[in-house]
């Protein structure tokens, strides 16, 4: 603040002999005015220069204030230099009264205003501005309007002074003892508390009427802010001396209960009078204050020894600790809202699409109920972290619950208070550790929730999961309606069959199927490899792992629809590059195709789909698991017998009923299918799928087997690289089956090339990935005779 002294005047400065090229230091946070002394802090190299050649000639610099006031735009002018255009035309300029360096190279300057300048002219930006100015002088006539508007000026900042406890009571009286109309204007201007813009504007009225009438417009808004802040001050304090009354009664009552032996501890008191202080404070619903009241004026009568005490208290601390009203702002910005989903996940364009669908009708209607979604998919496809992605997108808080293994219903609606140790469930337990009522809530490993005993842990969740009820949630623990209806609850699961129907009703299924071998490159390079780097401690110049090296991690160490292997083969390959390192082997190591199985060994997986449907009676089929497609070799064989057949590989029930009908389908068409009817007469069969420890079962190999059949008993290889999926009746027609996108990227990580699908299925193929589509040809058969002839050699 700059303020005149009497030291004024022990500087007397001809303002006739001020040059007419001065050098100019910009200012910030403050404006000089003529008369007025300031003190200033110069850090800018710059700055320091001009100040030490000021003061090694005649201690004259000119003050020119910024235009802007902006913090981020200061900073930038700050950081990259001030240039004449962000300076205004008007200045002033100033004596240096005294200066003193710190040890730090910063300057205290103390400087006195002399007059007003203009900028005629800038001279040089080299090292300092310097700039030619004209002095500019005003004239003062008193007359009855400017003694007017003096006296009207003098009676508001009086007022100001006495209002404002940062200003000197002195003040006032100083300003009184000024006689001249423009130098009183600027010590006002220079005195209140207004923003720099405004200050510049009256250093910029020559007018010295004008200037007056500036000075008492900005001192009557101030005058209008403190009479304002003082009322709000004299009603705060009503409210205190009402505290204070009742706290003072209180203490009698105290004593006169003490005096008749029935006083409380004052442990007791103190947090009583919290508690209501809490629940005064926060902005809880009707109905949970009446709760709240009720329960402290039961606690007011209880002993502190009681362990109804520490219900009552805990129950207490729920209540005012959970956030009833408070919410997050949404950031409904949508093309940011697409930026971070994609920086954080390669693909997944349906679950994206669906978070920027529910940000666009939030903008439209912000009333809007919270979608429930539930992201299905084998492990490793980002389901979690797809969560955490919407809720930085959404700019919410992120919860996540995990819900496998869980048994006990209470775990969800909470225990009730009359148990020992009872607390809420893990809902209620999240919203509080989120202190927002509008969270992005993930419900993990829904598909593996179990009931026992205890109860039903997937019924408990309906409630929850359902946007017509979740505004009047109840916990057994609260036993309030809490409204979970701005919660945007998002569940994960790897399959869905194990889900409750009624549960899965209420969600809103979005698939994550799995990844394609040209994704996992992308997420590989753009993910992956970055992170793993970061944590095995290398720096991007120490390793660089090439396209090349990565598709053969991808294609012969890790067959799975997700990335979790893939992540850990990366980190096996960071790991031995940073024991390298470490050992002072290498400085950098580049990892090629050819140095992968001294990091990850030998190689794990080889296509087998040429070895293996070399001689007739080998059949390629595709299954779906949870965790994502795989093929299936199918072999028959057959030798001397009486009509039998043999089932092995752990096959379910319907797997083998599939075998049987395709036996019976080949022994009523043997004359079309041009088999000799009496082979099956002296002959058994014997149908076996490879990997026999793991258990098979399903409708959808029923095609592959028949065709094994087939190829066997015609003495005809299945075509080179073709695999096939579908139900078969015994009439010999395909019925479609499901999970063709999952089956039909495990068929293009094996290499598959041609894949015969129903004819039901070819809406699904729209779903695959269009690089898939256009290496893999697709054929569609309604029966088994269009299969037969697409499939074996001729």
């Amino acid at each position: 603040m700059s303020q005149p002294t009497a030291d004024i005047k022990q500087q007397p400065v001809d303002t006739e002999k001020i040059p007419e090229t001065l050098p100019i230091l910009p200012l910030f946070d403050a404006a000089l005015f003529p008369k007025m002394v300031l003190p200033l802090v110069v850090m800018e190299g710059e700055s320091i220069q001009l100040i030490d050649d000021a003061m090694a000639a005649d201690r004259i610099i000119g003050l020119v204030l910024a235009r802007t006031a902006e913090d981020d735009q200061k900073q930038k002018i700050q950081e990259e230099g001030v240039s004449h255009e962000d300076l205004y035309d008007m200045g002033a300029s100033a004596l240096i009264l005294k200066m003193a360096k710190t040890e730090d190279n910063r300057a205290q300057l103390l400087v006195q205003g002399l007059s007003r300048f203009k900028i005629d002219e800038y001279l040089g930006t080299d090292p300092y501005i310097r700039a030619r100015v004209t002095h500019v002088k005003t004239e003062e006539k008193q007359d009855t309007e400017i003694e007017a508007l003096i006296s009207n000026l003098l009676s508001q900042f009086t007022k100001v002074v006495e209002l404002s406890p940062g200003l000197p009571q002195e003040m006032a009286s100083m300003a009184k003892s000024i006689t001249e109309p423009g130098i009183l204007a600027d010590m006002i201007g220079s005195t209140i508390n207004t923003p720099t813009a405004e200050k510049q504007k009256i250093l910029e009225t020559m007018d010295v009427k004008e200037r007056l009438r500036e000075v008492t417009r900005q001192v009557n808004h101030q005058a209008e802010i403190l009479e304002l802040g003082s009322k709000i001050q004299s009603q705060v304090k009503g409210d205190m001396d009402q505290r204070q009354k009742e706290f003072y009664l209180r203490q009698q009552l105290k004593a006169i209960k003490e005096e008749l032996g029935e006083g409380e501890e004052d442990d007791t008191r103190v947090e009583v009078e919290e508690y209501r202080a809490k629940i005064s404070e926060k902005n809880l619903p009707e109905h949970a204050r009446d709760e709240a009241d009720r329960e402290l004026k039961r606690m007011e009568r209880m002993h502190p020894s009681s362990s109804e005490y520490t219900v009552v208290s805990t129950y207490l601390d729920w209540i005012t600790t959970l956030p009833w009203s408070e919410s997050s702002p949404d950031v409904l910005d949508i093309e940011k809202a697409r930026k971070v989903l994609d920086e954080d996940h390669y693909g997944l364009e349906k679950a994206k699409q669906r978070i920027i669908e529910y940000l666009a009708v939030r903008k439209l209607n912000p009333e809007s109920k919270g979608p429930i979604l539930c992201f299905a998919g084998p492990p490793g496809t980002g389901k979690t972290s797809l969560g955490r992605s919407i809720a930085r997108s959404l700019n919410r808080k992120f919860v996540r619950i995990s819900l496998g293994g869980v048994r006990d219903e209470a775990e969800i609606r909470g225990h009730r208070r009359t148990y020992v140790g009872a607390m809420p469930g893990r809902i209620i337990q999240g919203i509080r550790r989120a202190e927002t009522n509008n969270p992005v809530f993930m419900l993990d490993e829904i598909d593996k929730v179990g009931s026992d005993f205890r109860g039903d842990p997937s019924s408990a969740l309906l409630e929850v999961l359902d946007p017509e009820q979740n505004f009047s949630f109840s916990d057994h623990y609260l036993d309030l309606a809490f409204d979970l209806s701005k919660v945007m609850f998002i569940t994960t699961g790897n399959i869905l069959d194990t889900i409750p129907p009624a549960l899965r009703d209420r969600m809103e299924v979005l698939k994550l199927l799995g990844y394609t071998d040209e994704e996992k490159l992308k997420i590989a390079n753009r993910y992956l490899i970055p992170r793993q780097r970061k944590e095995n401690g290398l720096k991007a110049d120490q390793i660089n792992i090439t396209k090349a090296a990565v598709k053969r991690i991808i294609s012969d160490y890790t067959r799975e629809a997700g990335l979790r292997n893939l992540e850990r083969e990366i980190a096996n390959v960071c790991r031995g590059v940073a024991t390298k390192i470490a050992e002072g082997k290498a400085e950098s190591v580049t990892v090629k195709v050819v140095n992968i199985p001294s990091y990850l060994g030998a190689t794990r997986f080889t296509s087998e789909m040429l070895d293996r449907t070399q001689t007739p009676g080998v059949a390629v089929g595709l299954a779906w698991t949870q965790v994502g497609g795989e093929i299936l070799f199918i072999e028959a064989t057959a030798m001397k017998g009486n009509k039998g057949m043999t089932l092995t590989g752990q096959l379910g029930d319907v797997m083998k009923e599939s075998a049987s009908a395709a036996l019976s389908f080949i022994r009523t068409n043997a004359a079309k299918l041009d088999i000799d009817e009496d082979f099956f007469a002296g002959h058994d069969i014997h149908i076996h799928v490879p990997a026999g420890a793991i258990p098979k079962d399903g409708p959808s190999a029923g095609v592959t087997i028949l065709t094994a059949l087939a190829s066997l008993l015609k003495g005809k290889t299945v075509k080179k690289e073709l695999a096939m999926t579908g139900e078969i009746t015994l009439r010999g027609q395909v019925l479609p089956v499901g999970g063709i996108k999952e089956k039909v990227l495990a068929a293009h990580r094996a290499g598959v090339k041609t894949i015969i699908l129903p004819k039901r299925n070819k809406k699904d193929v729209d779903e695959i990935p269009k690089n898939v589509q256009k290496e893999i040809q697709f054929n569609f058969a309604d029966t088994m005779m269009e299969v037969l002839k697409l499939a074996l050699e001729k």
